[in-house]
């Protein structure tokens, strides 16, 4: 057995006895496991410790987004499962006969980027719990440090709940560093369930992996700002997502449609917010820095809008003072690389006639990428954002919200809070929901009898025979 399987099967063998000894916790007991690893994360001197972390060994990001995103996805997070039942019996049915019990799935490993080394491990490892699973996280190898500082703090509050030290060590697992494709595809194949959040190789990778996975699809989003929008508002939400951690949100705003009879007051309340609308001169120079070989640049991932400028060779001031930089698009596919996500304060702006005709362009964008992701929508008509839902392939519809930060939950929408998006089969993955603690879960039904309740014919196809007959 190469040397990668050996070792990922002492880790999945200790995570299951570890996994069997927690499975017999009480709901009670499951709750305070759960709030004690949240806390790990969310009191204010690790959080800081660990956003700094974060940004120094990774380079991606900023650290002050980063605690705030550590702290608000774990509280929103422990909102959602403070009053969600998750071991024994979690609902009965008279009616039906049916009674359902929640069953751990048992192992998890959890794929976890570089773009957030804290907050979504500490997201999987919640929902995790919750269910009363083991986990074991393969980060990615820049986030290793963080995952492993996270570990350690989780570990403490663990043990505070009356937890051996042995058991939460073993119950909360991170792949030893180095880790690489052979330790992670590894971790896959033995595990009971893969969660994914990352590049699409390590998507396609949990797939393919022989285990059940949950993987998310590519992000790119588009946002329409239409005639009717409040232009100082959108304006105000779009600049905070898009610079928002640098942009290292897959929820990030990647392009804007903006309706032709508002596009110049709204171009001009993005420039007051802090955008900076590059000439064409600038904008070949940007692409050349951010492609440089067909593929988008690390140099420029999550990085800040001046540290781009500066690789780009734009020394203008008003170009290195930006918060974010504006570029006129049309076309669309690998020929236009700004169509594409660019995962960094860099926005594509695409100006049409009417709302028919931005729909139109929403469309092309997502066929080239970010299919089933989500779709923002600035505008007062509410029948637009019905119209995107049931026509475009999209499993989220944002409507007049800062996008990054509503997409995965909020506490001004009902969205569950989570980190990692499915996409539907539009994106390539098998769920469209927010990946929550229900994905975590496997769930046993008793089905006892109850009275025999047979329609009669006609009550199910009498409309039919009225109209076609009985031949």
């Amino acid at each position: 057995m190469p040397a990668a399987d050996l070792l990922i099967a002492e880790l999945v063998q200790r995570a299951r006895r570890a996994q069997a000894a927690y499975a017999q916790y009480s709901q009670a007991q499951v709750d305070e496991v759960v709030v004690a690893a949240a806390w790990a994360i969310m009191e204010p001197g690790r959080n800081r410790e660990l956003a700094e972390l974060a940004v120094r060994d990774t380079g991606l990001g900023d650290v002050e987004d980063k605690v705030r995103k550590n702290y608000r996805k774990t509280l929103g997070l422990l909102r959602d499962l403070k009053s969600a039942v998750s071991v024994g019996v979690i609902s009965e049915n008279e009616k039906t006969g049916i009674t359902e019990i929640a069953r751990p799935v048992g192992v998890v490993a959890a794929i976890t980027p570089s773009t957030n080394p804290g907050a979504t491990p500490a997201n999987k490892i919640l929902n995790a719990l919750k269910c009363a699973n083991a986990i074991i996280l393969a980060p990615s190898p820049k986030g290793h440090s963080t995952a492993l500082r996270l570990l350690q703090m989780i570990h403490a509050q663990l043990c505070k709940t009356g937890m051996s030290r042995e058991l939460a060590e073993a119950l909360v697992q991170v792949i030893p560093a180095p880790v690489d494709k052979a330790r992670t595809e590894a971790l896959m194949k033995q595990a009971d369930l893969v969660v994914a959040t990352g590049s699409q190789s390590n998507i396609r990778a949990a797939y393919s992996s022989g285990t059940p996975a949950f993987g998310v699809g590519a992000g790119n989003v588009a946002v329409i700002v239409d005639e009717t929008a409040n232009l100082d508002d959108a304006a105000v939400k779009i600049a905070l997502s898009k610079t928002f951690d640098h942009a290292t949100s897959c929820s990030s705003e990647n392009s804007i449609i903006v309706i032709d009879a508002i596009f110049d007051t709204f171009m001009s309340t993005l420039r007051a917010q802090g955008g900076c609308w590059l000439q064409a001169e600038d904008r070949a120079r940007l692409q050349q820095i951010m492609w440089p070989e067909g593929k988008l640049s690390q140099a420029v991932i999550a990085r800040p809008a001046g540290v781009i400028a500066s690789l780009a060779g734009l020394e203008e001031p008003s170009v290195r003072s930006a918060k974010f930089l504006m570029v006129d698009e049309s076309g669309f596919g690998a020929g236009h690389p700004f169509s594409g996500e660019k995962l960094s304060p860099v926005l594509a702006v695409y100006r049409v006639s009417d709302f028919e005709e931005a729909c139109g362009v929403v469309r092309r964008i997502y066929e080239y990428q970010g299919a089933g992701h989500s779709v923002g929508l600035h505008s007062t008509v509410r029948a637009r954002a019905d119209r995107i839902g049931r026509d475009l392939p999209v499993a989220r519809v944002i409507v007049n919200q800062a996008h990054c930060i509503a997409t995965g939950g909020s506490f001004d929408n009902g969205l569950p809070f989570s980190l990692s998006m499915g996409c539907g089969t539009w994106g390539g993955n098998n769920f469209s929901d927010n990946l929550a603690y229900r994905h975590y879960l496997n769930i046993t039904r008793i089905a006892r009898p109850i009275a025999e309740v047979v329609p009669a014919e006609d009550e199910l196809l009498g409309q039919y025979f009225a109209r076609f007959g009985r031949s």
